[in-house]
């Protein structure tokens, strides 16, 4: 659908044209998914043509064979996810009313000037009197976006104006898109600090490693509010509840399974940092340049981190080896890496996600031949492993208890809160992990976060 186009032409009122339109557009490979007569006349009709295509090429192609139905005019085509961004996808508005002096006079000048002192003499009711109860800063300097790289603040906005657009579908959070046109650690870290107070809560999003964990180290040292790296610790979180269901739909424990992690970036650090909390004890982590391992000379301190606490066998081969007998596959790295051949190497009972994004590291198709069970980050697969499960119950929950850091403890906490929304009922190889809009989901993480931050949360306890 993010490929979806609508196409306004104009067709003889008598005649065959308007039965056409439809085979036209399938006879190209498309699917009408509306058409719509917008305006009616003895001699004309106008109508909309809405229809899926595969990309943009495609979608020219359906476009040609509209045109070359006879009769038609073609008047004006238009990319409905362009028109869905048209003018941003975010606004705010106010909560209060202003119909009159009274009211203006209370919610500005010269009522306002009462709050503000009482702020100025206890700076903790700003948490109760002001919007910081209940806003995120969506923070990105444009260097990882997506998996489109390094493209820069202005071409990351519409992300993340999409991910303030999720908070407030999801956790009812006020987000706003911070995208910084710097990518200078000092920079980054001495702007969000100074702009802090008027946030409950920093998402720090896009950021490329290793700066991505100097930035955060750094912010959580300085801030008195949460700072939470969601291509780090939301993808973590999902994985590990994921996992969880999808160990017990094979009957693994995940003390006693090998796992074989392709990505030694921010993702996988996290994701490796939050499995060996949740006792995880044989680990493989593979990068580029095959496994990660205390022999190589090419080790910075986030990789000799993962030497240190993986690998205990030393093992110094490619991914390739790795996966072969491991009982978990785990990629948060670059697509097409693996075959189906190379998951079939990997032990009875296999549980393979491939979150790689939009291609991930092995065919699903291909996967499911040889695995138990298997997980993407698409959305045209089962078992999607999206980060939107994590991030709005993780913040809702951080701010409704008005906490000043994200612990592990919390982290470990949200995914056993999401992993339990899926019941015994409805767990199987195919529900491994509950659906985006499960009404369940984000209150589950809000409430255990809330709980695991209610005697934490104040007293600055050890960070994830």
């Amino acid at each position: 659908m993010s490929y979806s186009i609508t196409v306004r032409l104009e067709v003889p009122a008598g005649g065959k044209a308007v039965s056409q339109l439809t085979h036209a557009v399938e006879s190209a490979g498309g699917v009408v998914t509306a058409l719509d007569v917008t305006t009616a006349g003895h001699e004309t009709l106008r109508i909309d043509v809405t229809c899926a295509a595969r990309d943009t090429d495609h979608a020219q192609a359906i476009v040609d064979k509209l045109d070359a139905v006879e009769g038609v005019v073609i008047h004006k085509v238009s990319d409905r996810t362009f028109l869905m961004h048209l003018g941003g996808k975010i606004e705010m508005r106010s909560k209060v009313p202003l119909r009159n002096r009274d009211e203006l006079s209370m919610a500005y000048t010269p009522g306002v000037a009462r709050v503000s002192m009482a702020i100025a003499r206890n700076p903790e009711d700003a948490r109760r009197l002001t919007i910081k109860r209940n806003t995120v800063a969506v923070v990105t300097d444009g260097s990882a976006v997506l998996g489109l790289g390094n493209i820069g603040p202005a071409a990351a906005l519409p992300v993340m104006e999409g991910k303030a657009a999720l908070f407030k579908r999801f956790a009812d959070i006020d987000a706003w898109p911070i995208c910084l046109d710097t990518q200078d650690v000092d920079e980054i870290v001495r702007t969000v600090q100074v702009i802090a107070p008027g946030f409950g809560g920093i998402n720090l999003e896009d950021i490329s490693a290793p700066r991505c964990f100097e930035v955060e180290r750094r912010l959580r040292e300085l801030l008195d509010i949460p700072v939470f790296h969601d291509d780090q610790h939301g993808t973590a979180i999902c994985v590990l509840a994921a996992l969880t269901n999808a160990l017990r739909v094979v009957g693994k424990e995940l003390g006693e399974v090998r796992i074989a992690l392709a990505g030694a970036g921010a993702a996988g650090t996290a994701v490796l940092r939050l499995l060996l909390a949740a006792g995880a004890r044989n680990v493989v982590v593979c990068d580029y340049l095959g496994a990660v391992h205390g022999g190589r000379d090419d080790l910075d301190d986030s990789l000799r981190w993962i030497a240190e606490h993986t690998n205990a066998e030393g093992y110094a081969g490619d991914l390739r080896g790795a996966i072969k007998g491991a009982d978990v596959f785990v990629g948060v790295s670059a697509p097409g890496i693996l075959t189906g051949d190379d998951i079939a190497t990997m032990a009875d009972g296999a549980v393979v996600f491939a979150l790689a994004n939009p291609e991930p590291e092995v065919s699903p198709d291909d996967a499911r031949e040889h695995a138990a069970v298997v997980a993407t980050g698409r959305s045209d697969y089962p078992n999607q492993i999206n980060n939107v499960l994590a991030f709005p119950g993780v913040f809702r929950g951080l701010l409704d208890a008005q906490a000043s850091v994200v612990s592990q403890e919390m982290l470990l906490a949200a995914a056993r809160a999401l992993a339990s929304v899926v019941t015994d009922e409805e767990l199987g190889p195919n529900y491994i992990i509950p659906s985006v809009f499960h009404a369940d989901v984000s209150t589950a993480v809000a409430a255990a976060v809330r709980e695991s931050a209610g005697g934490r949360a104040r007293t600055g306890m050890t960070e994830a």
